[in-house]
C-alpha cells in the first residue's frame, strides 16, 4: 500500500512517531510516498528527522503556539490572535497539501495531528481513507476523564481541536501509556506508543545504567532560567539539558556540571539511557521513552495537552509533576516514591503487531 504522511512539526513527538511508522511499514513491503511537515518561523525542523527518513519531505506553513514574554508557556490570547491574523497565509499551505495528495495518489493518508491536513483531505480527498494518530485523541475516549478541580478546564478546547483534526477520519489511533478498551462510538482504537528501535535496543545496551546525572528536555528556552537557578543552588549535581534553541551553539557548556544541547536525537537517547533521572515539559514521546527505560520522571507541563499527559502519567507512581524545574522534587521522588511501571515495556513492544494490523486493515 502507498501511504502519505501529514505531520505537525511542533516539538519532536509527532516527527519521531512518523519516523518509526515509516520504518515499520517499509519493512513489511509498503511504501511511504511522501511526508508533508507543518512548520512555523519560530521552529526549525530538527536534522535528525530530515536525515532519518527515506521518503521525500516537503514543508508547509502552519499554525503555531505563541509563548508569553518569558518564553516558557504558550499565551492563549496571543496564540489565538496570531493564528487569526496569520490565517490568510494558510491558504497556500492547504492548496499545496491538496496538490501533493493529487500527485502522489496514496492509498491511505496518515495524519499526525495536523489540522491543515484534515482541511485539505475534506476539500480534496474524501475518497482516500485518513488515519489520525496522536496521544491527544485519547482525551476524547469515553473512559478518560480529566478532573476540573485539577485546573484542567482547558481540556474542553483541546478536545474540540482534536475533534476538528479527526473529522472525516476512517480510523483514530489514540496512543496510550497503557492498554484500554477501544471506543467504537468515537472510532477510537487505543494503541501503544511508537517507540523507535533505537530506544527499544537501549535496554540491552551497556549504556543503560545510572550515570549519576539528571537529563532534561524543554521545548521553550525560557525554562533555562529555572534550571540555572537550581544549578546555582546545587552546583555539584551534573545536569544535561536539551532545548530547541537554534540561536545557540550545538553544545553550550555553562560549567563542568551544566550543559545545554541543541536537540540531537541520537545523543538525546544515549543520554536518556545513562541518566539518573529525567525532567521534561511533559511531551508524550519522551515520557514514554523514560518509562520504557525505567527512569524516574518529573514533568513541568507548559500547556493543557501536557497537563493532560502529566495527569495520565502520574497515576501509577512512575512520574511526578511540578510547577517549575525544581529538580529537588525529582531527586526526592526518585529516592522515596518512584516505582517502575513494569507493564509498560511489554505494552510498548506490542506496537509493531498492533500498528501493522491497524494500518493494513483500512
Amino acid at each position: 500500500m502507498r501511504y502519505l504522511f501529514i505531520i505537525q512539526g511542533e516539538g519532536r513527538g509527532h516527527l519521531t512517531q512518523a519516523m518509526t511508522l515509516e520504518r515499520l511499514l517499509t519493512s513489511h513491503g509498503h511504501e511511504v510516498v511522501k511526508m508533508l511537515v507543518g512548520k512555523s518561523e519560530s521552529r526549525t525542523v530538527p536534522a535528525f528527522f530530515t536525515n532519518g527518513v527515506k521518503a521525500p519531505v516537503a514543508y508547509f506553513e502552519t499554525m503555531n503556539f505563541v509563548t508569553a514574554s518569558s518564553d516558557k508557556r504558550p499565551d492563549a490570547l496571543k496564540t489565538i490572535l496570531f493564528n487569526v491574523t496569520f490565517s490568510p497565509k494558510l491558504v497556500p499551505s492547504i492548496s499545496m497539501i491538496k496538490n501533493e495528495i493529487r500527485s502522489c495518489s496514496p492509498d491511505v493518508i496518515v495524519n499526525f495531528y495536523e489540522l491543515l491536513g484534515t482541511v485539505a483531505h475534506d476539500l480534496r480527498a474524501r475518497d482516500i481513507p485518513m488515519i489520525c494518530i496522536g496521544h491527544q485523541f485519547l482525551f476524547l475516549h469515553e473512559d478518560f476523564s480529566v478532573p476540573e478541580y485539577a485546573g484542567f478546564e482547558g481540556h474542553i478546547a483541546l478536545n474540540l481541536f482534536s475533534k476538528a483534526i479527526s473529522n472525516g477520519a476512517a480510523k483514530i489511533l489514540a496512543l496510550s501509556f497503557r492498554p484500554m478498551p477501544d471506543d467504537p462510538k468515537r472510532k477510537i482504537k487505543v494503541v501503544p506508543p511508537l517507540l523507535r528501535p533505537e530506544v527499544l535496543a537501549y535496554r540491552q545496551s551497556p549504556e543503560f545504567r545510572d550515570g549519576g546525572y539528571i537529563l532534561g528536555y524543554m521545548l521553550n528556552a525560557g525554562f533555562a532560567e529555572e534550571v540555572m537557578d537550581w544549578h546555582n543552588a546545587h552546583p555539584d549535581i551534573p545536569l544535561h539539558f536539551f532545548w530547541d534553541n537554534a540561536a545557540e551553539a550545538p553544545v553550550k557548556e555553562i560549567d563542568r556540571n551544566l550543559s545545554f544541547y541543541y536537540l540531537n536525537d541520537k545523543e538525546f537517547l544515549r543520554q536518556m539511557a545513562g541518566c539518573r533521572a529525567y525532567a521534561s515539559t511533559a511531551g508524550f514521546e519522551s515520557i514514554c521513552e523514560a518509562m520504557y527505560l525505567g527512569k524516574p520522571l518529573m514533568m513541568v507541563p507548559s500547556h493543557i495537552e501536557q497537563k493532560c499527559n502529566a495527569y495520565d502519567a502520574t497515576k501509577y507512581n512512575a512520574a511526578v509533576e511540578s510547577e517549575r524545574f525544581d529538580l529537588s522534587v525529582l531527586l526526592d521522588f526518585a529516592e522515596k516514591d518512584f516505582k517502575r511501571d513494569e507493564g509498560f515495556p511489554e505494552w510498548a513492544l506490542s506496537a509493531e503487531e498492533v500498528f501493522l494490523r491497524e494500518m493494513e486493515n483500512i
